[in-house]
């Protein structure tokens, strides 16, 4: 089996780790004022060095900062484009696990301006990230444009700015545009765009939802996918970029439900990704028959390995659902992963960090003994 020497890797993950305590005490003084923002960075590029050492221990050819700056992974970068604004409204997310229900909340967003970008967001992270990875490749990951609008829908959208919806995903798709130039003129060469919108419209449920808030749910998936490949059409030769659907991650609970079959076709079809990593940890994310429609130059990272419980899976399972998978897909084109990152918000999933070594590391036996 030939070996993966550029993204997305045998062995690899979402992106998003587990804070340890020092670091979540240090967020704490900092906003009760007790520590500035200096003092704030300083301990978060501690926390960073170490947790890239982790990764580059355990023998990921892929490393992250964690997402250890944000709160939330999607939040904090779409707030820093221009023309998007928090708003006083507060957005409830209703979550559920296999202990009940649970609501995240958020302040909802409004496009009350221009769109625009003026230099990379996130770009003095990823210098930082680049700098002190020794062996491992340094990875970005960042919200889709599909979350800007998925958030609110058209309602979130200003019509004295935007009167034309299609300008504003002009607007839009050239930002990210900017961002993708900007964050490789800084040396990234994996980029991740993380999207629950288009793990989320496979779900009936979500597409009605979708549909109340004045969108065309059957066909937005398409509209998505076309706006994403609008924003990586000139992208620099070198640059990797994957996508990772998620059906939804906050303290070990999830939205969404229901396998990747209604997007699948145009999916894996047109998006212009190298690779996606896609959600398999449980039955809710149905089966591997929408893989039929991978073309071959592109790469599926299988979430087998579930990030929101700490029992560790058997390499034995792992195979066996690798081996289902390669029945409709070749085998050269899988990879395995956690199912989604750790600790999508800072609150983290229900694990400890020493389970979430573990798991790592079982990703990285298990990918070398079915690939070598």
């Amino acid at each position: 089996m030939t070996p993966r020497t550029e993204p997305p890797f045998r062995a690899d993950h979402v992106g998003s780790l587990l804070r340890p305590k020092r670091l979540l005490d240090a967020r704490a003084a900092r906003a009760d004022g007790r520590i500035d923002a200096a003092e704030l960075r300083a301990a978060e590029d501690e926390a960073i060095r170490e947790v890239v050492r982790m990764q580059e221990d355990i023998g990921l050819q892929s490393a992250t900062d964690g997402e250890f700056r944000r709160t939330s992974w999607h939040m904090d970068f779409i707030y820093q484009l221009q023309g998007v604004h928090r708003t006083d409204e507060q957005i409830t997310v209703h979550f559920r696990n296999e202990q009940g229900d649970l609501d995240f909340e958020s302040a909802a967003l409004k496009v009350d301006g221009k769109v625009g970008l003026d230099e990379p967001i996130f770009g003095a992270d990823f210098e930082f990230l680049r700098s002190v990875v020794t062996t491992a490749t340094p990875k970005l990951t960042i919200p889709s444009p599909s979350m800007v609008h998925y958030r609110g829908g058209p309602a979130a959208i200003d019509k004295t700015v935007y009167p034309d919806e299609d300008q504003f995903w002009a607007d839009l798709s050239a930002a990210y545009a900017r961002q993708v130039q900007g964050i490789a003129a800084l040396g990234c060469t994996y980029l991740q765009l993380d999207d629950t919108s288009l793990a989320y419209l496979n779900d009936p449920a979500q597409r009605a939802q979708f549909a109340a808030m004045g969108a065309d749910a059957e066909h937005q998936h398409e509209l998505y996918i076309r706006q994403i490949n609008a924003a990586l059409a000139d992208r620099p030769v070198g640059l990797r970029i994957t996508t990772h659907l998620c059906r939804g991650n906050f303290r070990s609970a999830w939205t969404a439900e229901g396998g990747y079959d209604f997007v699948a076709e145009a999916l894996f079809g047109q998006l212009d990704v190298d690779g996606f990593f896609l959600e398999y940890d449980d039955a809710r994310s149905g089966g591997f028959e929408p893989l039929r429609f991978v073309p071959p130059d592109k790469y599926v990272v299988l979430g087998l390995v579930t990030t929101k419980r700490p029992q560790l899976e058997s390499k034995d399972e792992l195979k066996r659902r690798i081996d289902e998978a390669a029945k409709y897909i070749p085998l050269e084109q899988l990879c395995l992963s956690g199912q989604c990152g750790f600790s999508s918000t800072v609150e983290g999933n229900a694990l400890t960090i020493d389970d979430e070594i573990a798991k790592l590391r079982l990703i990285v036996e298990t990918a070398h003994e079915v690939w070598g």
